[in-house]
């Protein structure tokens, strides 16, 4: 499947399971909700203290799977991953990021400011996702 395609599949959606491998080589997946960005990448929120984010942090290797509008639509995109630091004052280029994210995903926060404090006392970051290859099936069923 062509990467191209991959990616204009994925941009009507938000939610999809990350993959990501476990420290004894088994894969461990989470459902999550996703933005594709500029220049193919795909940003992902998560909390420092999840197995995802450890295991990303090992080995950067992640697919996402992304299911279409029936059971034998899907894509998976291979990817590197990047992650930012972790967010450490409401005014960082994390949180930041974080706010950028969130306007893609959801549009307009009701109290910014109370965002921001949630992101530094969640210890949220950004996981990015670099797609270097896809697969799976998208014609209609």
């Amino acid at each position: 499947m062509d990467l191209t395609e991959a990616l204009d599949f994925i941009r009507a959606r938000k939610q999809g399971v990350l993959t990501t491998i476990r420290s004894n080589r088994r894969p461990q997946l989470s459902n999550i909700m996703y933005v594709p960005g500029d220049e193919d990448m795909i940003r992902i929120s998560v909390t420092d203290d999840r197995a995802k984010t450890k295991n990303l942090r090992r080995d950067p290797r992640a697919s996402l799977y992304v299911l279409g509008d029936n059971f034998y639509q899907y894509v998976v995109i291979e990817a590197q991953a990047e992650l930012t630091p972790v967010a450490a004052d409401p005014h960082d280029a994390t949180v930041d990021a974080l706010v950028a994210y969130y306007k893609d995903a959801i549009g307009e926060h009701p109290d910014w400011e109370e965002y921001r404090t949630s992101m530094v006392d969640d210890k949220r970051l950004v996981v990015v996702l670099r797609p270097e290859r896809a697969y799976g099936m998208i014609a209609p069923g």
